[in-house]
């Protein structure tokens, strides 16, 4: 058991001013993973179709796709602890609006608050992994990254299984209103992890390398930044089209209730965030060009696996291979995330990762738009869930390929000395 825990030790080097950023990001994931997961079910339950439900979910990642890139070109070179709490306080207070516009049946508000709750996750979704960089030191960044990625899998698990518990006290009571309006508060307890670091002496630029003889800043190599961006793009517009929506799928395929899926989530949660701590030992054994198209590849055959349960649903047994696919697909193609960040960020180099990190953001977002602009088609037209999760197989597939490739250029660069850490 000792040996299998050594890995934590790597993640106490990482310097504590980081540590409680990512403390405060686990907040912001916390209140994300529960609206990911209760928001479209209490959608349907207040009468909302899905395709409405489609269309308004879309509006989350409009707002992060309108923000992303205009915040990035302001936050390169300067200091990022200020926005932090932008999105510590609205984040929350968004997420509050949204549910009494949903209860209260005023659409274009729970549109308008949806946008506005997107755009505030910006402010700590976009600035995270350059203030990694920035400082912290070499040994410690891909722990750190780990760490800051494994939020999103920690907050679904302590809401996963708060809302099991409670979904098996009384579920009428602890409904999908209560939920999401516990969670909304409990939000704002990120404050208190950055409050601690406020008198943080902080890295607002990677070195004096990033500004040129006269003061001014080089310009974004575009080229390098969107050759780095393609995998991604490929991977996110798949992606739209499933994740905001498997929750729907458990329920409406498999009749699965809101505490069964929460108790599904919580462990698929505790098995991404479980891979994600061991990336750093995993990149150190076997490196990028291995680990990346192998667990994504594996996880490919999941989510087909995963899909076509349909096809099979009025059988007992097609509720346990879909939890056993969800389960494997979860952490298999969760695990690449942070070694997939660190190759991008490094692969663009210091003076362009904030506005990578930005488009990063907003290509999924954007992707997400666009998937959920195409899934609420789908959904009128009666398209199938498996018809759907196929096609996000093939986007998934290809954006693997891709990947393989931009890995084969990032050791050829690092052999050439052209990569900066």
């Amino acid at each position: 058991m000792a040996k299998a825990l050594s890995f934590i030790r790597d993640y106490k080097k990482i310097e504590l001013p980081i540590r409680n950023s990512i403390a405060s990001e686990f907040f912001i994931q916390t209140v994300n993973a529960t609206f990911m997961t209760v928001l479209p079910l209490y959608m349907q339950t207040e009468g909302f179709s899905k395709a409405e439900i489609g269309l308004f979910i879309t509006f989350r990642f409009l707002g992060v796709f309108i923000l992303a890139i205009p915040l990035g070109n302001y936050l390169k070179g300067r200091s990022v602890i200020k926005m932090f709490y932008v999105s510590n306080i609205c984040v929350p207070f968004f997420g509050l609006a949204i549910v009494f516009a949903i209860y209260l049946k005023l659409k274009l508000l729970v549109m308008f608050f949806l946008l506005l709750w997107g755009a505030s996750f910006t402010f700590i979704q976009i600035p995270i992994l350059p203030f990694i960089l920035r400082n912290c030191h070499k040994s410690t960044q891909t722990a750190a990254i780990s760490l800051s990625y494994s939020t999103w899998s920690f907050g679904g698990i302590i809401s996963s299984i708060i809302i099991a518990v409670l979904d098996f006290i009384n579920p009428k009571i602890f409904n999908e209103q209560f939920v999401l309006i516990l969670f909304s508060v409990v939000g704002f307890g990120g404050l208190f992890f950055l409050a601690r670091i406020k008198n943080f002496k902080e890295i607002s630029v990677d070195t004096e390398r990033d500004k040129s003889e006269h003061g001014v800043k080089h310009k974004t190599d575009w080229p390098i930044v969107i050759k780095a961006l393609i995998p991604t793009l490929i991977i996110a517009t798949g992606a739209g089209l499933t994740i905001p929506f498997i929750s729907l799928f458990f329920k409406n395929v498999h009749n699965l209730s809101m505490g069964n899926f929460s108790i599904l989530s919580s462990i698929a949660a505790f098995l991404v965030a479980w891979c994600a701590l061991l990336v750093p030992r995993i990149k150190e054994k076997i490196g990028y060009k291995i680990a990346i198209p192998t667990t994504q590849s594996l996880a490919v055959i999941s989510l087909v696996a995963l899909a076509t349960t349909e096809l099979y649903s009025q059988y007992s047994i097609a509720i346990v291979i879909a939890s056993v696919c969800y389960l494997l697909r979860q952490p298999l193609m969760n695990m690449a995330g942070p070694m997939t960040s660190e190759l991008v960020l490094n692969y663009v180099g210091r003076r362009n990762r904030e506005i990578t990190s930005a488009l990063i953001s907003a290509i999924w977002s954007g992707s997400w738009v666009l998937s959920g602009l195409m899934v609420t088609l789908m959904f009128s037209y009666n398209v199938s869930f498996a018809n759907i999760f196929l096609i996000t197989s093939l986007f998934y597939a290809f954006g693997v390929i891709m990947y393989y490739l931009l890995i084969l250029d990032y050791i050829k660069k690092e052999e050439e000395g052209l990569i900066e850490f």
